[in-house]
């Protein structure tokens, strides 16, 4: 026997699995509709991501929950989830069987139905079945309906609950992470600062010449001159400068002449008259 079911009413499963299956007409305009399912703990919340079976998870790692897939039948098209009942875990107290839409409202969807039956047995009528009508036509993704434990059996309830941020926003009520570039909002991306340099010694010199405008002057002189604007005139060193002669430099050139010393004999073309 088949039962017709309103929303909010309920019917016992007896059987150990069971095949969910949407069915819509469809149409010029008409959306693709896509089934899923959430996989409920005892605190009506998923355990984690890998309790959502939809497109692209399309089976549980239990094996107990999947998706069939879609085909096109006598009375327009399907896409169904089967489940093994019996093989549930005892952690799963509920089964959300879900509808969605691409974002594309269900006002457009014609005929939608979702119809139970029994797995284990080829060819049987529907257990029973549920005319979806959604409440505002703006929903892009509804709880069709729920298997839930009662009294060690199962039931199933119509629901016809509607979302109108879609299948994310359906599944983030329910403890699905959403992934952060599938995100209405977006977290400012940081600025990348350069590396910083070396650490320094204590003395302040650093291990390598700066670049551009130099800093401030060093407590000691550095061993290579800074690039860019010139830093402060080094100390004078032994060697004579370059260019005009700077007067220390000549000093201690004459200074380290021998006293001694005398020129060569010089030709008549150097001899005063």
């Amino acid at each position: 026997m088949t039962h017709a079911m309103l929303k909010g009413s309920n019917v016992p499963i007896e059987a150990t699995a069971v095949r969910a299956v949407l069915r819509w007409a469809p149409g010029q305009g008409a959306p693709e509709v896509d089934a899923s399912a959430l996989l409920l703990g005892p605190d009506g919340r998923v355990r984690s991501d890998e309790d959502f079976v939809f497109y692209n998870q399309p089976r549980h790692p239990s094996g107990t929950v999947w998706r069939l897939g879609k085909k096109r039948v006598a009375d327009g098209l399907t896409d169904t989830i089967q489940t093994d009942l019996a093989g549930v875990e005892s952690a799963v107290g509920q089964i959300l069987l879900v509808a969605s839409a691409d974002d594309v409202t269900f006002d457009r969807v014609r005929s939608l139905r979702i119809l139970l039956y029994d797995a284990t047995v080829a060819d049987a009528e529907p257990l029973a079945y549920f005319d979806i009508k959604p409440e505002t036509g703006e929903e892009t993704a509804l709880i069709c309906g729920e298997l839930y434990r009662r009294g060690g059996g199962w039931k199933f309830r119509a629901l016809g609950e509607g979302y109108t941020n879609g299948l994310q926003g359906l599944a983030v009520d329910y403890g699905i992470s959403v992934d952060e570039s599938e995100a209405t909002t977006t977290t400012p991306t940081p600025e990348i600062s350069a590396p910083l340099p070396p650490e320094q010694p204590a003395t302040g010199v650093p291990t390598q010449p700066a670049y551009g405008y130099p800093p401030a002057a060093p407590t000691q002189q550095p061993s290579q001159l800074a690039y860019g604007y010139p830093h402060p005139a080094p100390a004078t060193t032994g060697a004579p400068a370059y260019g005009y002669p700077q007067p220390a430099a000549a000093a201690a050139a004459a200074a380290a002449l021998d006293p001694n010393f005398r020129l060569p004999p010089q030709g008549p073309q150097f001899i005063g008259r």
